[in-house]
């Protein structure tokens, strides 16, 4: 009977191990627990969250500058903090400099040279003198005329003294240019009516005809305006 109670009890302990093992897995030991939590960490999911190198730096000075700045009682650390922190600073600058490179000065640049007299010439006053010339020595006066008013005409706005608005005709440049030069009022006007003739009532250019603009073009160079400011507003509606 005593045997029988005992077959029964080992039976029964057995059936619970077993069904103990089914349900509940078996505990790691020590080491096969650590084996499991590192390739558990090695999960991108995990990696990803981990601050990154520059993270790492920028926490370091972060924490570095505000231990600086926290107060202390060492009378001494004031100094030298300050010190520190322009060191830093410097450093910084010099980083800056290599990454983005010295700042550009702000230039003024020079507006891009407008139509003159219902034409999109682009060429500055000395270009316009030179052909000028060049087509004076060829005899090719309405050229000529032509050429060398328009370094008139743009001799005066690169200097700022006369901005002819877009449109504007010869006659209303000189009425502008003779209010910036008004020494060279009377000269201007005849200088634009010879420019008219050529330029649109086909009239034959002359040598006198275009020594007279370029004596004129040479004044205008010499003298000196009435103002520094560019006259713009005196300009005469296109007639």
């Amino acid at each position: 009977m005593g045997r029988a109670r005992v077959a029964d009890r080992s039976m029964t302990a057995a059936a619970l191990a077993t069904a103990a093992a089914a349900v509940f897995p078996l505990l790691p030991d020590p080491d096969q627990a650590r084996e499991w939590a590192e390739r558990e960490l090695e999960d991108p999911s995990y990696q990803a969250s981990e601050p990154t190198f520059i993270d790492r730096v920028a926490q370091a000075v972060a924490s570095f500058i505000g231990d600086l700045l926290r107060p202390s009682g060492n009378a001494d650390w004031g100094p030298s903090a300050l010190i520190v922190l322009a060191v830093l600073l410097a450093v910084g600058i010099i980083v800056a400099l290599l990454i983005w490179g010295r700042p550009r000065r702000l230039v003024r640049a020079q507006p891009a040279a407008r139509a003159l007299f219902d034409d999109d010439d682009g060429r500055s006053a000395d270009e316009l003198r030179r052909e000028a010339d060049e087509a004076a020595a060829r005899g090719a006066w309405d050229a000529a005329i032509v050429l060398r008013f328009r370094a008139v005409a743009r001799g005066l706005s690169e200097r700022g003294l006369v901005d002819p608005p877009p449109g504007a005709t010869a006659r209303a440049f000189g009425r502008a240019a003779g209010v910036a030069l008004p020494a060279l009022a009377a000269a201007m006007d005849t200088a634009a009516a010879s420019f008219d003739d050529v330029r649109y009532l086909r009239r034959p250019g002359t040598a006198d005809g275009y020594r007279a603009i370029a004596d004129l073009d040479e004044a205008a160079v010499r003298a000196r305006a009435v103002t520094d400011s560019a006259v713009t507003d005196r300009a005469a509606a296109p007639s």
